[in-house]
């Protein structure tokens, strides 16, 4: 089993930043992979970023150059820096991790950009 608990969401005027941290717990040697999702009212849940065990990661095109996935081991905490924040990236932000195929996630965190 593996808990997710995500925290740093909140409302940033276009152009700001936010940084969202996901603090992991449980069998968590057993993770292959970590990411960020998004889901906005009225659309699908939407990879944003990824990590893999290996500390390769990947992008959707629509953030790439403004946000950053990093892990630091040593707090179990993985986590996902957004700069030039635009009014469409307004979404409640899910964690997930993968283990054994498994897929775990977080109750989610709402990022809000006002124009």
């Amino acid at each position: 089993q593996v808990q997710l608990v995500e925290s740093g969401g909140g409302l940033v005027q276009a152009g700001g930043s936010l940084r969202l941290s996901c603090a992991v717990s449980g069998i968590i040697f057993r993770i292959t992979r970590m990411g960020w999702y998004r889901q906005a009212p009225g659309k699908q849940r939407e990879l944003v970023a990824s990590i893999s065990s290996g500390g390769s990661t990947n992008y959707v095109d629509s953030v790439k150059g403004r946000f950053t996935i990093s892990g630091d081991n040593a707090k179990n905490t993985m986590y996902l820096q957004m700069n030039s924040l635009k009014f469409e990236d307004t979404a409640v932000y899910y964690c997930n991790a993968v283990s054994f195929g498994q897929s775990y996630w977080g109750q989610g965190t709402q990022v809000t950009v006002s124009s």
